[in-house]
């Protein structure tokens, strides 16, 4: 029989028409939560996890239930690429918060730009989001803004010649071509130009030639995971005098558990994350970033880091932009992320456009020290 009664067709419609209302939101996702990167990735994965859960216990988004797909990519670029192919593909989600790191962040961006997928990276690299692709966002502040606010504090400290170690792929390849080009404006000379790859275990030889260079004054380490932590060992090892300083590659506690003693006086580029408890309380981010920490803490029994402080904004920004869309259809849940405005999230407060798919000023980055074992901010 080719056609239907009008009463068949009510029918139906009064037994599909809710039940295609409850689909589900299918929220992917791709991350480092093993590997050198697993630090990062942990705490990413824990994020989305607990705040999927909160979302769903209070009834989803637009009356639809969350559900998370995720995979671990170990940090390696071709699973990543890999992943979200399959993400796309096979499990049909509707958008994808993920990469970890800035190598698998790119590996990917290929792919989610050809299937026209909303897509939010977790990663610091500035090459993530310049120049704009249309479907590629961040939440975490740049390699650029990091490397500007560790500069402005070395030159207020008076040093002009640094040492600079950086990891040869991803953050600190991209975090290495900003100091290049950023030193200069700030009357800074690099002295030194060291690198290491993701997995080296000891950075000795490299740390002596910049302990040796002429004139040097202060050290910068640009990467993520454990080789700045290991960097970090090996100056207090070699007993290098010089001010230390790292970007957001590192900023949680782990990195204070891995080097011990060893990180006593590190300054870094962070956000405000790690030092809340040190914010004044009419901070804008004060309360968002006190309820993440309790909510974190009351459901993994451990201090949150500013890694997964990236996913809650992700999260939050494609779930905002899901309502004001209206659902999940992509170019609107797209456009709706571009058009977020005084958003605030743990990273900072988000403004973007079609200039600017991430929406952070450079103050969003607080300059924090190691002190007593624990971050603090310098005043």
């Amino acid at each position: 029989m080719r056609f239907l009664s009008a009463a068949v067709l009510l029918a139906l419609t009064l037994v599909c028409g809710p039940a295609a209302a409850q689909q589900p939101i299918r929220i992917g996702s791709f991350l480092s939560t093993t590997g050198p990167a697993a630090f990062l990735g942990d705490p990413e994965i824990k994020t989305l996890k607990l705040y999927v859960d909160k979302l769903n216990a209070q009834g989803g988004v637009l009356g639809r239930k969350l559900e998370l797909v995720v995979y671990d990519d170990g940090g390696d670029a071709a699973k990543a690429n890999a992943f979200a192919k399959r993400l796309i593909e096979s499990d049909k989600v509707d958008l994808i918060i993920g990469g970890t790191t800035t190598g698998t962040t790119m590996s990917v961006v290929p792919v989610v730009e050809a299937a026209g997928i909303p897509f939010i990276s977790l990663a610091g690299g500035i090459v993530v989001i310049e120049p704009v692709r249309k479907w590629v966002f961040k939440t975490p502040g740049t390699d650029r803004q990091s490397v500007e606010r560790i500069f402005g504090d070395m030159r207020a400290r008076g040093f002009a010649k640094v040492g600079l170690l950086s990891e040869t792929s991803g953050l600190g390849q991209s975090s290495r071509q900003e100091a290049l080009k950023l030193a200069p404006k700030y009357g800074l000379t690099l002295v030194g130009d060291e690198t290491y790859a993701q997995k080296d275990t000891d950075m000795t030889p490299q740390l002596t030639r910049l302990r040796n260079a002429p004139g040097v004054q202060a050290l910068l380490v640009v990467g993520v995971g454990q080789g700045p932590a290991m960097a970090t060992r090996n100056v207090d090892q070699l007993a290098i005098k010089l001010p230390l300083y790292h970007t957001h590659g590192v900023a949680a506690l782990d990195f204070i558990e891995l080097t011990g003693k060893a990180s006593e006086g590190v300054r870094m580029a962070a956000p405000a994350l790690i030092v809340v408890d040190d914010l004044p309380a009419n901070d804008p981010q004060k309360a968002v970033l006190s309820a993440y920490r309790k909510a974190f803490k009351d459901q993994w029994q451990e201090e949150p880091a500013t890694f997964g402080g990236y996913a809650y904004d992700a999260l939050t920004i494609a779930t905002d932009a899901i309502k004001r869309a209206g659902g999940t259809e992509r170019e609107k849940v797209r456009a709706a992320i571009e058009a977020t405005r005084g958003h605030v999230g743990t990273a900072g407060v988000f403004s973007l456009s079609p200039e600017d798919h991430m929406g952070l000023e450079m103050g969003s980055f607080r300059m924090v020290e190691v002190r007593g074992g624990t971050f603090r901010l310098v005043k």
